[in-house]
């Protein structure tokens, strides 16, 4: 799957069709005296977003990034714009994020691409054929609402809001927090556990959220349409499941 995370603005230069921008990386620092800079990247197709000529764009499309060339080392991006001659000019850089203008929608859902905003709001449930673990008498189970894109180094992560919430023992076990007096008594329990502060035995706790690496895998099927994604997750990656 690819990803991109998206901006609201546009390109200030009139010739250049109005389209919306999305981030594809932040500058980091200096690399070397001759302008290169390293990048934490926003994009699940680099190769394309950086490849020498490709424009870049800071925020308000205003101003524009010309990549010279780029190159990778140990897994880093490094990137040279134009323009960019010397180390002091690319620290001046640190910081920056640049955008790219985005793919036609169209092309997008037929190359299976997905923005964050498509993905936030959608029902999450369960896949119709669970594969990696999870009970198939499940299936099509509601599990919650994305409600978050998360960006780490190595990947993607859907934030999900479970429908049913739980609470987390002690010895990792899950029950429903369905009743008042669930949350209640847990809430007490992280209270007290809290105001002691002497105990380093793990606590009861409600779990409200869960993150789902979003990779084929995991993440089989999204339909735009019927406002609703389908999840395969492994024993234990979704409390409850």
């Amino acid at each position: 799957m690819n990803e991109e995370s998206l901006g609201s603005s546009r390109p200030a230069d009139p010739q250049q069709p109005e389209s919306e921008l999305l981030r594809v990386c932040r500058i980091g620092r200096a690399q070397g005296l001759k302008g290169e800079v390293t990048v934490q990247t926003f994009t699940g197709e680099p190769e394309r977003r950086f490849a020498a000529g490709s424009t870049l764009y800071t925020s308000d499309g205003a101003h524009t990034y010309t990549v010279a060339h780029s190159r990778t080392f140990k897994d880093r991006w490094i990137l040279h714009f134009e323009g960019v001659a010397n180390r002091d000019a690319s620290e001046a850089l640190n910081g920056l994020e640049l955008y790219a203008q985005a793919d036609d929608r169209d092309e997008m859902i037929e190359e299976d691409a997905w923005y964050p905003k498509d993905l936030i709001g959608l029902e999450a449930r369960i896949a119709d054929k669970p594969v990696n673990g999870a009970d198939s008498g499940k299936a099509g189970a509601l599990v919650g609402k994305v409600v978050d894109m998360i960006d780490t180094p190595g990947q993607s992560l859907l934030k999900i809001r479970l429908v049913r919430p739980m609470v987390e023992h002690a010895d990792g076990s899950y029950v429903p927090a369905e009743s008042a007096n669930a949350e209640t008594h847990a809430g007490k329990i992280e209270q007290s556990g809290s105001r002691k502060g002497k105990s380093n035995a793990k606590e009861p706790k409600i779990v409200r959220t869960a993150l789902v690496p979003f990779v084929d895998q995991l993440v089989p099927d999204i339909d735009l349409e019927a406002g609703s994604l389908r999840l395969d997750p492994p024993c234990g990656l979704i409390p409850g499941l």
